[in-house]
């Protein structure tokens, strides 16, 4: 069980999954930065959170509703949370709901956040959950997300990985990627061309002093 102080935010998991270096320079050097997508993405955020409570006898809404895991170290809030309940008034099927302004990705990132908020909600109320779902906004519906086995374990996986940079303290370098670096918030900040190309430099000085070690002993 971890304590209170030792636990990571939920939000962390995609970033680590975007990129490990953008999970360091937030989490570890405590820096932000807007861009469009962000910007709507909060604004959306914000909508949702201070929309009504829905609250009917056999069924119930949640918005920003906190969670967080003592096993697996976790914090977070979800933006809706629906409960169906059966006829004593305890929930039977809980199901988290995740608000995006784009459409649905190939990659796994809303999955995962929602996979992770799925494992909190399992702990804090002791119940399967089978399935999440990710309302789009760009495409004006839900989409559901089957929770199943290789999800979890690369959810579980993740957390993992985000606590190990976090708890390293140690900003990682990356290889510049146009697709993912120029739509970043933080590209000025992170300068990905600059650091990669180092990287690259570096690398390069220490396996041709290796071979040259190398040569003089042969």
């Amino acid at each position: 069980m971890f304590s209170e102080d030792d636990l990571i935010p939920v939000s962390g998991l995609q970033h680590v999954l975007f990129c490990e270096r953008q999970l360091a320079l937030i989490h570890v050097e405590q820096i932000w930065a807007e861009n469009r997508f962000t910007e709507e993405g909060r604004v959306l955020h914000e909508h949702v959170d201070i929309e009504h409570h829905e609250s009917r006898r056999l069924y119930k809404q949640e918005f920003a509703m906190g969670i967080r895991s003592l096993k697996l170290g976790l914090i977070g809030k979800c933006d809706l949370v629906e409960f169906y309940l059966d006829l004593n008034l305890n929930p039977f099927e809980v199901i988290p709901v995740e608000f995006k302004r784009g459409s649905k990705k190939i990659d796994d990132y809303d999955c995962v956040q929602v996979c992770a908020q799925a494992i909190c909600l399992e702990e804090m109320l002791s119940l399967a959950i089978p399935r999440g779902q990710i309302y789009y906004l760009q495409e004006h519906r839900r989409t559901i997300i089957d929770l199943d086995r290789e999800l979890r374990e690369k959810t579980v996986f993740l957390i993992g990985k985000a606590r190990e940079i976090i708890e390293k303290g140690i900003t990682p370098v990356v290889e510049y990627n146009s697709k993912k670096c120029d739509r970043c918030s933080l590209f000025d900040l992170c300068m990905p061309k600059k650091t990669g190309a180092k990287s690259k430099n570096v690398d390069r000085y220490v396996r041709s002093q290796i071979r040259i070690s190398q040569e003089m002993i042969i």
